[in-house]
């Protein structure tokens, strides 16, 4: 998969997203300070999100459209959309000033007219939100665009993900990476099931990632060890209560730990096979090997009291033990000096 010349797969550092979603809390200066203060922790890319209360839902008051529990419960669905949009009045600036500071900056569209809005500003990429993987009408929409697109599974069965993915695949030859998603705000650590990374991987052979809103790190290094190309994770500029996904989001100065830390898993993963680290060089003499015990001259035959496995490891592997036993000797050998071939008519 690539986002302009950004390669996102096993053999890169992982691509890190910084979701941004509500946490402007409704000033486009601090959306704008956020996205910059983001880009300076070594992330791949800002995503923010593309609707209107009203291309969410209805202005209702009726049960359906309450929230009955979790951090919004006792809200309306439109009272909450009202408060965490980001106008389609600020994309145009937000996209300039990303490109600006050199941040790729991208979006989770909920409607048709964002995707419309998002192609004039020339999105890169495309993100499909997990309360969205039903909506097989916008995902066509937005297959149409040809353009890289990242889905978060969250809820979805097998079926909806194998819709999903066939609707996308009957549209175009784009890439497509899908977000392993438990959708839980926030969601408990022990509730993350990693091991669904790995069963996307396999099941629909594409690059597979991690959007995680748990409140800490580990489940994004778990996953970077399980195979996991790409982590999304909400940020805020800082402690200020900044709107309604505020409660799970990291700050700036927790993102670029994500980043640094995300980085390292990435490292202490390393290739597949049995690849020894350089590193590891310089403490192999400290192995075991053969040992002259005892000073002995040429012609002795050699006991199990004159040499010993032991370190460090300059001399014969400790494998030549027996064979060397009863062997004789055809040079002079002093106590600590260390058992060569040399010493016998051995070859190696």
């Amino acid at each position: 998969m690539k986002i302009h010349e950004r390669e996102i797969d096993e053999n890169n550092y992982p691509f890190i997203i910084g979701e941004l979603s509500a946490n402007h809390g409704g000033q486009i200066d601090r959306a704008k300070r956020s996205i910059k203060e983001a880009a300076k922790t070594g992330i791949s890319a800002v995503k923010i999100q593309t609707y209107t209360p009203d291309t969410m839902t209805i202005n209702c008051n009726k049960p359906d459209f309450f929230v009955s529990d979790g951090i919004w419960a006792g809200r309306t669905l439109y009272e909450l959309y009202s408060e965490a949009f980001t106008p389609f009045e600020w994309h145009e600036e937000l996209f300039d000033y990303a490109k600006k500071i050199g941040i790729k900056l991208f979006s989770t569209p909920f409607d048709e007219t964002a995707v419309d809005l998002l192609e004039t500003l020339n999105a890169p990429a495309y993100k499909i939100a997990s309360f969205e993987i039903t909506d097989l009408q916008l995902i066509r929409y937005i297959a149409k665009t040809h353009k890289p697109m990242f889905i978060s599974t969250g809820m979805a069965s097998e079926t909806e993900i194998e819709q999903a993915v066939k609707t996308i695949r009957q549209s175009t030859d784009a890439d497509i990476l899908l977000f392993h998603c438990i959708s839980s705000y926030p969601t408990a650590t022990k509730d993350a099931n990693l091991n669904n990374i790995k069963w996307l991987k396999n099941k629909f052979g594409v690059q597979v990632g991690l959007s995680d809103h748990t409140t800490d790190n580990i489940s994004a290094l778990t996953a970077i060890g399980l195979g996991a190309v790409a982590i999304e994770k909400h940020f805020k500029l800082d402690n200020e209560d900044c709107g309604p996904d505020s409660t799970f989001s990291l700050t700036t100065t927790e993102l670029k730990k994500l980043v640094d830390e995300c980085n390292l898993a990435w490292e202490a993963r390393g290739k597949q096979g049995l690849n020894r680290a350089e590193a590891e060089k310089q403490n192999m003499v400290f192995r075991r090997s053969l040992y002259f015990v005892n000073d002995l001259t040429a012609g002795d035959k050699i006991t199990q009291n004159d040499i010993k496995r032991i370190r460090p490891g300059y001399g014969i592997e400790p494998k030549y033990y027996d064979e060397i036993i009863g062997k004789v000797l055809k040079k002079d050998a002093a106590r600590g000096e260390p058992v060569s071939f040399e010493h016998f008519q051995i070859k190696k």
